[in-house]
């Protein structure tokens, strides 16, 4: 543990599994307080909810705010919850869900809207709510958002979920550039393959070029040059760099978190 985020509050949406989870261990390690915001409590794989974890685990406060990142008004009650620890200082919007995984002609409206809503809405919702607390506190702050390895490639059979990341991408440039006037750094990660209960669970299984190159978390594609998926906690540590002050002039940046595979492959 070296304190890089000691004295920080986040607010990490869908953190009670996967890479959520991952981030949240990770800034508790570095000492700053979590509102674990999540529509769930309960950890996908079993086990403590996140927020008993991280007070068992380290001395920082948390706590367990219901939240569906879909509803804006829930997103700015989780941002509002930080006030008990003092404040807003990191807000990460990392909720999402695959989707459909079926050809483009497919996809029915209803799918379309849902993956959207949560996977796209609820980051620039998100973003919106922590940035006016932070602007409100006149003491800058970061926002990292979830993108995906599919922000950067279209992936066949994924058309919703590359859409949306892709936008998330974008949108978080967008954002930096409105927001750096107030101190606040907006940046986006992009997670490839990565082992979490979402992927191993909602990922089809498929041999398919598509499907190896997305996360889906049992055996990783023989194409990484680093021979492996990666770890929640390994995004973590990228999340932890972009909201410490380590990273005190990085915004408007989008992070390959991958093993090399994008750029490589």
């Amino acid at each position: 543990m070296s304190d890089l985020l000691d004295g920080q509050t986040a607010v990490i949406t869908g953190a009670a599994s996967g890479n959520g989870r991952g981030i949240a261990r990770q800034f508790a390690e570095e000492g700053a307080d979590v509102v674990v915001a999540d529509i769930r409590e309960e950890d996908r794989l079993g086990g403590q909810p996140t927020h008993e974890l991280l007070e068992a685990e380290t001395d920082v406060r948390a706590k367990y705010v219901e939240c569906d990142v879909t509803d804006s008004e829930s997103l700015e009650n989780a941002v509002g919850a930080t006030e008990e620890f003092g404040g807003i200082d990191v807000m990460v919007n990392n909720a999402g869900i695959i989707g459909p995984q079926k050809p483009l002609t497919e996809v029915g409206y209803d799918e379309y809207r849902q993956l959207m809503e949560i996977n796209l809405d609820g980051v620039y919702f998100g973003t919106q709510a922590a940035a006016a607390a932070m602007i409100n506190q006149e003491e800058g702050g970061s926002i990292v958002n979830m993108a995906s390895a599919a922000g950067f490639e279209g992936y066949p059979n994924l058309t919703p979920y590359s859409t949306a990341k892709g936008g998330v991408r974008l949108f978080s440039y967008a954002a930096a550039a409105d927001l750096g006037q107030h101190d606040i750094r907006v940046n986006s990660i992009h997670p490839g393959q990565i082992e979490t209960a979402m992927t191993a669970e909602d990922m089809a299984p498929d041999d398919s070029e598509g499907s190896e190159r997305t996360e889906q978390g049992d055996q990783a594609s023989p194409s990484i040059p680093l021979g492996r998926p990666g770890s929640p906690e390994e995004v973590g540590d990228v999340v932890v760099f972009l909201a410490s002050d380590l990273a005190s002039y990085v915004t408007g940046e989008s992070i390959l978190i991958d093993g090399g595979l994008t750029n490589t492959g």
